[in-house]
């Protein structure tokens, strides 16, 4: 053993590329713990842990080229996060705040400390405005935080990412304008090379991915493939933005932006994607920071002390002071202010760009012959030590604002219906068992406690032991998927007579109030729904969802949905309006609703009051013997849903008879769901209520007319039955 020792090097700083990586690990491991005994926020750990064991500090670990290359794929990562996972719906809602901010947020740090750099630390007008532009800048270290808590789609946090990317880019773009200036290169050739290249560099990241993506997610569904797939887009994305002479970190906040709507935040790939950042490819960034730090340089004389205390105090300030006048001009709460102030703060990515890019730029030299720099060593030391002040602020900001504004969004009152509600998901065959349970996760609300059944059903019709072998497959695999999304399914399996009297009173026991089913394999226009979906239909009136996938969710693009004659007047309407509203959240797809003008008003009251946050767009529609325009207007990558009706009920019609035609042979290659809204009761007929007023009996059919709200039509039957 003492032999086998002695070949090894313990030498400092190690070298060893075992024991190297394998310290790494139990940095990442340990530091967090350890530093959270004492209130320190998991970020200021890691950083703290790297500045101890760095060059820095006890010099066990040197940052070289694989610490410098991690720490490069881990600030990547932090952006590519917060593009991927960023509102859409709410991002395009609050660009204009967003913008306002970007410009506060900029304007006011480059001014305030090009000045205060001139006059008090008697920089040249470049330099100053140079390192002001450091001020302007910030990284979105603390983003992990907020993710943790569940708060990363508020306003606060969307339009704060915005902001980001747009002090980041005028930031940069100062840097190049000084070095420009100060090279004696730079004309008006470079600024319209610059724009063109910025314009294909956009057009290819919003045009180009999106079609590879969907491309991709359509042929390959292995797990591991999808994951390397989404990593080398980013890095295609961050390579291309260098060579449109933006920074890298541009490009993978965008390529996530792309990506947004093809990973669903419920979905499977969305969690390995966050638990590998968060595991390893973060924490490497964070600790590759803090090998950066120096203290030293503070006992080295008051340059570099003066410099940090400085930039420290203006970086500081001026944040704030834009995070205030944002607060001000759109009217946000103290708790937003501080979730924008924290954000903002940090600075690493951008910032240690400029300040080694202005490090390296000699434009001069002393008599003695030393290099004269941009930026000197005082400025450099300086930017290290307000990178360790800024980042440890904004954590702790972060991490005290996130609290209070996850437990404001937890005492925010809920739709007292969500707590009654249960999904069932109805396993039929395995190569449908996928898609139909990421379908029954979206119908689920985010963070919602909704439970979701998965439910085989063993008939007596059935070979029992074959199909028990199957069933049990099929239950594993539901579990499988569905723990793959930190989501859990409750696996059911029933012995009945036959399949449909299996899912019927299974929705009876477990008071279920919607049903998903796929579309049975030999569905044609004779036989469309077959035995097993009529005689549900018939005997139950839970919302049911028959489904049809061709293609992955994920490469959608819209939902159209085709909404039957009255069907406001349906009890169920606001329920599955809800339900579609957050399946079009979830897959951040926009609707298109084709309806009765009457029914288009009813759909524009839900959405008002049940603030939903997706792009709809109302159609009119009320002839369905014209059904087959659908054909033109459903394109490929469309989710075509069915609003229908039970027969005998107020929205039936006898057009919905022709749907099984329509759709077999017009719509074979679309995903399209099938939805019955929810009814009063079972086994009640329109025909067979009738109220008595003592004159002429009217039907309630004749009366559906008359009235506009569908909650009044129903109190007034029971009133009068």
């Amino acid at each position: 053993m003492i032999y086998l020792l002695s070949d090894l090097d313990f030498s400092l700083p190690l070298s060893n590329p075992v024991v190297v990586f394998s310290l790494v690990l139990f940095i990442i491991l340990f530091a967090p713990i350890l530093f959270n005994k004492i209130k320190v926020p998991h970020i200021i750990g890691l950083i703290l842990a790297g500045m101890i064991v760095g060059p820095y500090g006890l010099n066990l670990l040197l940052r070289d080229s694989s610490i410098v290359l991690f720490g490069t794929v881990g600030l990547l990562y932090i952006m590519f996060t917060a593009g991927l996972e960023i509102d859409l719906e709410e991002f395009r809602k609050n660009r204009i705040t967003s913008l306002v901010f970007g410009l506060f947020t900029f304007l006011l740090p480059i001014g305030l400390g090009s000045v205060a750099v001139y006059y008090v630390l008697n920089f040249s007008w470049p330099t100053a405005i140079l390192v002001a532009s450091m001020f302007a800048t910030h990284t979105l270290l603390a983003y992990p935080i907020a993710s943790k808590y569940g708060i990363n789609r508020i306003r606060s946090v969307t339009l704060t990412i915005g902001g980001t990317i747009i002090t980041d880019i005028l930031a940069l773009l100062v840097l190049a304008a000084v070095i420009g200036t100060t090279r004696g290169d730079i004309d008006a050739t470079f600024w319209v090379q610059l724009a063109i290249s910025t314009l294909v560099f956009g057009a290819i990241i919003f045009f180009v991915f999106p079609l590879i993506a969907r491309w991709f997610f359509k042929k390959f569904e292995d797990a591991v493939s999808q994951y390397i797939f989404v990593l080398a887009m980013v890095f295609l994305g961050a390579f291309l933005a260098e060579l449109a002479g933006l920074e890298h970190i541009i490009g993978a906040f965008l390529a996530g932006l792309a990506l947004n709507r093809f990973i669903p935040h419920s979905s499977a790939l969305m969690n390995r994607i966050e638990f590998v950042g968060n595991a390893f490819f973060i924490p490497f960034f964070l600790i590759s920071v803090g090998m950066l730090i120096d203290f030293s340089v503070l006992f080295k004389g008051l340059g570099a002390l003066k410099v940090a205390a400085v930039m420290t105090v203006l970086g500081v300030l001026t944040k704030y002071l834009a995070a205030l006048l944002t607060q001000k001009t759109f009217r946000l709460s103290p708790l937003e202010r501080g979730m924008i102030y924290g954000l903002s703060t940090a600075r690493v990515g951008a910032t240690l760009a400029i300040v080694l890019v202005g490090y390296n730029i000699i434009i001069g030299e002393t008599p003695t012959g030393e290099p004269i720099r941009l930026l000197n060593e005082d400025v450099l030391n300086g930017t290290i030590i307000m990178i360790l002040i800024t980042c440890t602020i904004s954590s702790f900001v972060v991490e005290r604002t996130a609290q209070q504004l996850a437990l404001q969004e937890e005492n925010v009152p809920r739709d007292e219906g969500d707590s009654n509600e249960r999904i069932l998901i109805s396993l039929a065959y395995p190569d449908t068992v996928t898609e139909l349970i990421d379908f029954g996760m979206m119908l689920k609300p985010r963070h919602s406690n909704v439970p979701v059944y998965a439910l085989n059903i063993i008939s007596d019709e059935s070979d029992n032991g074959k199909t028990k072998t199957i069933a049990k497959k099929m239950m594993d695999k539901a579990v499988h998927h569905a723990a793959a999304t930190e989501q859990t399914i409750l696996p059911l399996t029933r012995f009945d007579v036959n399949v449909s009297n299996g899912i019927i009173y299974t929705l009876k026991e477990q008071n279920i109030t919607d049903l998903i089913i796929g579309l049975h394999r030999s569905a044609n226009q004779h036989n469309f729904l077959g035995a097993t979906a009529d005689s549900i239909l018939r005997h139950t009136s839970e919302t049911i969802f028959i489904y049809k996938s061709v293609q992955p969710f994920n490469t959608l693009k819209r939902l159209v949905v085709v909404v039957t004659i009255k069907a406001e007047l349906e009890p169920g309407f606001a329920h599955w309006f809800s339900k579609l509203t957050t399946i079009a959240k979830e897959a951040g797809l926009p609707i298109d609703f084709f309806a009765t003008p009457e029914t288009i008003k009813e759909l524009q009251d839900q959405q008002a009051a049940q603030k939903a946050e997706v792009k709809i767009s109302c159609h009119a529609f009320s002839n369905w013997d014209d059904f087959l325009i659908f054909s033109r207007e459903v394109k490929k990558d469309d989710l075509l849903v069915i609003v229908s009706s039970r027969k005998d009920h107020v929205s039936y019609q006898p057009s919905l008879e022709k749907l099984p035609y329509y759709l077999s042979n017009y719509f074979g290659s679309n995903s399209f769901i099938m939805l019955y809204p929810q009814q009063v009761e079972r086994g009640i007929k329109m025909d067979d209520v009738q109220f008595v007023d003592g004159s002429l009996a009217e039907t309630i059919s004749d009366s559906v007319a008359q009235v506009s709200k569908a909650g009044r039509l129903w109190k007034r039957l029971f009133r009068k039955v």
